[in-house]
């Protein structure tokens, strides 16, 4: 690529983070906007994970985005910048045992009011994947398909998306069995053909699978 080419193609991303800072920009009266986002609500094993992420003022990362638009490699990177820039942040994990106690959409309630716990600075305001969450007294602003709309909610989304992701890893190499290194859980023909040959094992969400095994 050419060095014309490689400026054209940083002045474009540059551009559409600008972009993605419309509500940054709307609500930056506020000293403390936090995004916040979840990653895991179909699977059929393991955790959901929320992110919350506040960035500094006038904080522009490039190359995030909706985590799952990202290949694994570029949310790695991302991960570590963000943790790196950003002012303070939480992450809230729900186990399997608590999804199936309570169900999917509170299980992802609840880990997103961990997250904002976990904070070390209360916000002004939450930035939401689509979502408003109960019982929390900061005031909301739920933004469809925010994690690739706003900065701080992509920032989130990348935060979670990868912190289930090396938790998969991890329960890959003590159930081997299912390759969740592979499929993270998700409900992948492999995966369904695991589950129907050896079983569920202790980070299956029963209420997910009862279609798939009988117990």
């Amino acid at each position: 690529m050419t060095e014309e080419k490689k400026a054209l193609k940083m002045q474009i991303e540059i551009e559409r983070i600008e972009a993605l800072r419309v509500y940054e920009n709307e609500y930056d009266y506020c000293e403390f906007i936090c995004g916040i986002d979840e990653a895991g609500r179909g699977p059929l094993s393991g955790p959901v994970v929320a992110g919350a992420v506040i960035l500094p003022k006038g904080c522009r990362i490039l190359y995030v985005n909706d985590s799952k638009k990202l290949s694994e490699k570029k949310r790695s990177e991302l991960y570590d910048i963000i943790m790196q820039e950003a002012i303070s942040v939480g992450v809230g994990i729900i186990s399997p045992a608590r999804i199936d106690e309570i169900n999917i959409l509170q299980a992802t309630y609840e880990a997103m009011r961990e997250a904002i716990q976990k904070l070390t600075i209360t916000p002004d305001i939450l930035l939401n994947d689509a979502v408003t969450i109960p019982r929390i007294d900061i005031v909301q602003v739920p933004i469809i398909k925010g994690d690739a709309k706003s900065l701080t909610i992509g920032a989130a989304s990348i935060i979670a998306k990868v912190t289930r992701d090396r938790m998969m890893i991890e329960y890959a190499d003590i159930f081997p069995e299912y390759g969740f290194e592979k499929h993270k859980g998700y409900g992948t023909a492999a995966h369904i053909q695991a589950l129907k040959e050896f079983g569920p094992c202790p980070i299956h969400r029963r209420s997910f699978i009862k279609n798939f095994v009988k117990e």
